[in-house]
């Protein structure tokens, strides 16, 4: 009778042992949970806007035309109905879906924060004044769109941005929008990151007289290589076209094809095309451009 119990202690014990080895083995394969990471900026849609950038709770991003070589210039009062989009921290892993990382990067402001800009356009969010108080556009608004014809959601897809800026040639004088020497700011096209678009004066309607076939003087001024036509929605699209230049697509408004500087070494901002070779011969494009004949 005692070497039945003990051979049942025996069992016992050795079963026990191993169930205790199990629930160990089982504990140590758990993996510990990572913590979510939240969307910090996406893409949202508006029937009318198309797809735009927004904050995590889907409120509205902006670009503003005076931010033309990419520093904040909207300070003081500006800054309280325009206030700036900050992250601390952007990683890769805090971008919405159809967004790449690499066009993300962050500008110091006049009050020392990191606002967040995107292909070079410092974002902001619109809190117009309500009954004195500035207030933050809801979920989904974009009133602020065309603000002052400066204010622009912020799309992930324009070929045309618009500029205010001052003009300064290749030979370092200020010139004025008629292209007399002088200050004075003009509101001008660039290109989705910033840098300036120019039209040539011996061009003709749809017609591009300075590129040659084998391209050997497109390092001087390139043609603006693109058959996409997406504005800032207080340009009328219809006068944007494209033509064929060599086999090449060009992008044109009112007929007039467009071009960069080479001078301007992708500097965006610099606009020393329109002094060269002298005042006027490169204007850059402006809304009220005459159609080309």
């Amino acid at each position: 009778m005692k070497l039945k119990q003990i051979k049942f202690a025996l069992v016992a014990f050795a079963a026990t042992t191993f169930f205790l080895s199990c629930s160990s083995d089982n504990n140590n394969d758990e993996t510990p949970t990572t913590p979510e990471v939240k969307t910090e900026v996406k893409l949202s849609t508006s029937t009318t806007l198309g797809s735009y950038l927004s904050d995590k709770d889907g409120k509205s991003l902006y670009f503003f035309s005076t931010d033309a070589n990419g520093q904040v210039s909207c300070t003081g009062g500006c800054e309280a109905v325009w206030p700036p989009f900050i992250v601390d921290n952007l990683t890769a892993e805090k971008i919405g879906t159809g967004l790449t990382f690499s066009d993300f990067g962050t500008v110091t402001t006049a009050s020392g924060k990191k606002q967040v800009t995107y292909k070079g356009w410092p974002l902001y969010y619109y809190a117009p004044s309500v009954n004195g108080t500035n207030t933050a556009e809801a979920a989904g608004a974009t009133t602020g769109d065309g603000v002052g014809g400066v204010w622009f959601i912020a799309k992930p897809d324009y070929s045309i941005m618009i500029v205010r800026s001052q003009l300064v040639g290749h030979d370092g004088k200020n010139y004025k929008s008629d292209y007399t020497v002088g200050d004075g700011q003009t509101t001008y096209f660039t290109d989705a990151k910033g840098l300036t678009l120019y039209v040539f004066k011996n061009d003709n309607f749809n017609k591009n007289n300075f590129t040659k076939a084998d391209f050997s003087n497109n390092a001087v001024w390139p043609i603006y290589e693109t058959d996409k036509i997406v504005v800032p929605s207080t340009l009328d699209k219809t006068k944007f076209g494209v033509i064929t230049v060599f086999g090449k697509s060009q992008l044109t408004y009112n007929g007039w094809p467009l071009y960069y500087f080479g001078q301007d070494a992708s500097v965006r901002g610099a606009n020393k095309g329109i002094s060269f070779p002298s005042p006027g011969v490169w204007p850059v494009p402006v809304k009220d451009l005459p159609l080309a004949i």
